[in-house]
């Protein structure tokens, strides 16, 4: 775990709003990732810097147990062009602290990562949080992930 400082960026994607009252997120963020790859959005997205995915967690209505949105998709240079059935976000610059799940993506590595951090005192910001799927995470079956959590 270590603290840094992740300027602005902007992301285009698919997003949901979830919870994870009564294990709804555990349904609607596998659906979100499987509509990802179904559609090809990963290829549709414009003004793309790189195909390193990103999970997004913001708009929390006060903390992880409240409904909040989730945002899969890339980084992109500008919010100028959002395809209809995307959406698009602009992320601030804010201080993070980062976690990383190692391991077997099909164990559950991220979700495990997650309970840690929600039984954690991290001084959360709940403004967003994200997990970046780069080159580290292509191999399944063993996958470092990165998890950044906006702190104060």
């Amino acid at each position: 775990m270590k603290n840094k400082t992740i300027p602005s960026f902007s992301i285009i994607g698919l997003a949901v709003r979830t919870s994870n009252q009564d294990g709804q997120s555990a349904k609607d963020i596998p659906e979100l990732w499987a509509r990802f790859f179904k559609e090809d959005v990963l290829n549709r997205i414009p003004n793309k810097i790189s195909s390193e995915l990103y999970c997004i967690y913001t708009e929390y209505e006060r903390d992880h147990t409240l409904p909040y949105t989730t945002l899969l998709g890339c980084k992109v240079r500008s919010l100028e062009e959002v395809p209809e059935d995307m959406d698009g976000l602009q992320i601030a610059e804010n201080q993070y602290q980062q976690f990383t799940a190692e391991g077997n993506l099909e164990d559950g590595i991220v979700h495990q990562t997650w309970q840690e951090i929600w039984n954690s005192d991290l001084s959360r910001t709940y403004t967003a949080d994200f997990e970046s799927y780069g080159e580290k995470a292509q191999d399944p079956a063993n996958a470092k992930v990165d998890i950044f959590i906006g702190i104060y």
